[in-house]
């Protein structure tokens, strides 16, 4: 997943979420296309008032994903080995595999813009981070420039992508958080649309600093604790 549209935005944490809670779900490794179609039960369920808000925490076996406005020259080649799918949230192209913790927002924005819901994730992404000793930023698209949404370190390269679709005032999709990735993959095409950028992960950055990178569990509950998700009294891993 990748970078969405932004606007007028709020920058506090709570900006988007009005200071609401989230559930919080933990799943392990899904399929990307399974996961996909049990996101759509989940708006739809939301949009009902079945469930509350939720932030869904997972991992993916390796895929490349795009948006329909993705370049074909930023595709990797057709005998790539790993599966290519279409999505349909916004931005470009970018991997997801191993190493990776996938975070799902299944929101009911109300009047909330696009806008505000986008950059408070990005927020709340750098509060966890930053709550796990990783400084990082969230960096203004110029004006007619490709799209810098994500979370970034200070030297601008790339740790977390994010794209999110919203349809009648249900988001869907979220972010993609670099942990112990294999970098390399995101060499096969052009990542997020931006050639020139380097992407990151917090093994490398921990390495930077001398330090084992953190666990995958500890990363899920910094983020987790961050937007306010919290898991269900009877929590089990599941896919509802």
């Amino acid at each position: 997943m990748d970078e969405s549209a932004s606007g007028s935005v709020q920058g506090s944490v709570e900006g988007a979420a009005g200071g609401l809670g989230l559930e919080r779900i933990d799943l392990g490794e899904v399929p990307y296309t399974q996961a996909g179609e049990e996101m759509k039960g989940w708006v739809e369920r939301r949009r009902a008032g079945e469930i509350p808000d939720r932030l869904v925490l997972l991992t993916h076996p390796p895929v490349i994903t795009y948006g329909s406005r993705t370049p074909a020259d930023q595709l990797p080649r057709a005998d790539s080995p790993i599966p290519l799918v279409e999505v349909d949230r916004g931005g470009q192209a970018t991997y997801h595999g191993p190493g990776q913790l996938i975070g799902y927002f299944v929101l009911h924005l109300g009047e909330r813009g696009p806008g505000d819901v986008v950059r408070w994730v990005e927020n709340g992404l750098v509060a966890a981070l930053d709550s796990l000793g990783f400084e990082t930023v969230r960096r203004d698209t110029p004006p007619g420039a490709q799209s810098l949404v994500g979370v970034w370190t200070p030297r601008h390269d790339k740790l977390v992508s994010i794209g999110m679709r919203i349809r009648n005032k249900v988001t869907s999709h979220g972010f993609a958080l670099n942990i112990s990735s294999d970098l390399d993959e995101f060499t096969r095409f052009t990542a997020c649309g931006l050639p020139e950028v380097a992407m990151t992960s917090l093994a490398e950055m921990a390495a930077e600093q001398g330090r084992p990178a953190p666990t995958e569990a500890a990363v899920r509950d910094a983020v987790a604790h961050a937007f306010g998700a919290v898991a269900p009294a009877t929590a089990a891993p599941r896919h509802d």
